[in-house]
C-alpha cells in the first residue's frame, strides 16, 4: 500500500512504540510515592534513580542511533523494543533498590533507540512539511502514556503489576510493526547506510549546537514529565489516587501543544520559509509560552497549579517537536538515526544531572519555587542558539 492515508496509518502504528517506551518510564514516576515508601528513599535518592536511567539512555544513544542507520530501522527497532520490554519486566520483579536501579539502567540503554527511530520513520513516511506533525503523532503516544501511567498505577493491585503490563504491550507490538513496515510503501525509501564513518556526524558543529539547544529546552519538559505527581502530592498533600485526575491533565495539554507546534512550522513552510527556519520560528513562539512556568509558585490551589503546568507543558512540547525535526531537515532520513540520537544523548545527560539536583533543591528549600525560576528562561536561550543555524545552508 502506498497511499497517503496508508502512510499516516503506518505513522500511527509507529507512534505506539513511543507510547510503550514512555509508559515504561512513567510508571516509575507515577508510582514514586509507593516506591519511595517501600525502599525508604528521600527526594534526592529518587532523583538518582531517574539519573541512572537517564545516564544509560544518554550513553547508549549514539550507538543505538548509528545502529538504526546501519542495520535499518526495521531490525534495530524490533530488537530494541523486545529488550526494553524485558527490562520493564525485570523492574517489576525487583525486590530491592539495587535491583530496580539495574533494571532502570537496562531500560534506559535500550529505550534510547525510541526517539531516533520515530524521527527516522517519520522522515521516511511523511513529506517534509508534515514531519513536525508526524512528531506530534509521536507526542500523542508520549502523552497517552503519561496519562495512562497515572491511572495504570492507581488501578493496579500493586506498582509491580504496572511494569509487567508495560512489558507485555511492547512484546505484542513487535509483530504488528513488522507487518505494517513491510506492507506500507514509504514516501522515501531509506536503505541501511553501511559505509564507515557514520559517527563522524557527531563532530559537526551544527549538530553540537542543536544538542546544547536541546539541553536548554528540555529542562522544564523533564521537570513536568518526571516530577508533576511528586510536586502535587508534596505541595497539596494528595494521596496517590487523589492526585491522578490532576497529574493526568498536563500530558493532554502536551499532546495539543505538539500539534500546535507542528501546525506553526507547517504554516511557516507553506508561506515560503525554509524548512529549518520554519522550525526555529516555531521554537521562538513556544519559548515565550514556556514562561508560564513562572506562574506556578503563585498558584494557591491544585487546580490553578495544574492549569499553569499544563500551559507550560503545551509550549514545551510545541517547541520540542520542531527542534527534533531540524536534524532531518539538515541531514536527511538516511542519517536521521545518528543525528537525532545526538539530541537524545544531550537530553539524557541533562536529565541525569537535573533530576538529583531538583530533588536536592526540593529537600533543602521545602518546595519547588526555585526550580521553576531557574528553568523558565532556558527555552529562550535555546532559541537564541538555534538562530545561528540560519547562517548555514540547511533545507
Amino acid at each position: 500500500m502506498n497511499s497517503k492515508l496508508a502512510r499516516w496509518a503506518a505513522v500511527t502504528v509507529f507512534a505506539l512504540a513511543s507510547t510503550w517506551n514512555y509508559l515504561d518510564r512513567q510508571v516509575l514516576m507515577a508510582a514514586a510515592p509507593s516506591i519511595r515508601t517501600e525502599f525508604h528513599l528521600n527526594n534526592a535518592q529518587f532523583g538518582w534513580l531517574i539519573s541512572a536511567f537517564s545516564l544509560a539512555y544518554a550513553l547508549a544513544s549514539p550507538a543505538t542511533g548509528w545502529l538504526l542507520d546501519w542495520l535499518g530501522v526495521e531490525l534495530a527497532m524490533a530488537w530494541s523494543v523486545a529488550m526494553w520490554s524485558v527490562s520493564s519486566v525485570f523492574g517489576g520483579l525487583s525486590r530491592g533498590f539495587g535491583q530496580l536501579l539495574g533494571a532502570r539502567v537496562m531500560l534506559g540503554g535500550f529505550e534510547s533507540a525510541g526517539v531516533p527511530a520515530a524521527g527516522k520513520l517519520n522522515a521516511s513516511y511523511l513529506e517534509p512539511e508534515n514531519r513536525a506533525i508526524g512528531a506530534a503523532m509521536t507526542q500523542v503516544g508520549l502523552s497517552v502514556a503519561g496519562y495512562g501511567a497515572v491511572w495504570l498505577v492507581a488501578l493496579m493491585p500493586g506498582w509491580r503489576s504496572s511494569f509487567f503490563v508495560c512489558g507485555a504491550l511492547g512484546l505484542l507490538w513487535i509483530p504488528v510493526f513488522l507487518q505494517v513496515k513491510r506492507r506500507v510503501t514509504p514516501y522515501e525509501n531509506v536503505p541501511p547506510r553501511r559505509e564507515s564513518g557514520g559517527l563522524r556526524l557527531l563532530l559537526d558543529r551544527r549538530l553540537q549546537r542543536l544538542v546544547i539547544a536541546n539541553m536548554l529546552w528540555m529542562g522544564s519538559y523533564s521537570l513536568f514529565t518526571n516530577w508533576t505527581t511528586s510536586y502535587l502530592t508534596w505541595t497539596f498533600h494528595f494521596t496517590l489516587k487523589s492526585v491522578a485526575p490532576f497529574a493526568a491533565i498536563p500530558p493532554v495539554a502536551a499532546t495539543l501543544g505538539a500539534f500546535a507546534g507542528g501546525w506553526i512550522s507547517r504554516q511557516a513552510i507553506t508561506r515560503g520559509r525554509a524548512n529549518a527556519d520554519a522550525r526555529i520560528f516555531g521554537t521562538l513562539i513556544s519559548a515565550i509560552g514556556c514562561l508560564a512556568i513562572l506562574v506556578v509558585p503563585f498558584c494557591t490551589t491544585a487546580q490553578l497549579a495544574t492549569v499553569a503546568i499544563s500551559v507550560s507543558s503545551f509550549w514545551a512540547v510545541a517547541g520540542s517537536v520542531n527542534l527534533y525535526t531540524i536534524p532531518v531537515d539538515i541531514w536527511g532520513a538516511e542519517r536521521a538515526g545518528t543525528a537525532i540520537s545526538a539530541l537524545v544523548f544531550g537530553y539524557g545527560i541533562l536529565q541525569a544531572g537535573i533530576s538529583p539536583l531538583i530533588g536536592s533543591i526540593v529537600d533543602r528549600t521545602h518546595g519547588y519555587d526555585l526550580v521553576f525560576r531557574i528553568l523558565a528562561p532556558l527555552p529562550l536561550g535555546a532559541w537564541w542558539l538555534l538562530r545561528s543555524l540560519r547562517k548555514d545552508p540547511v533545507g
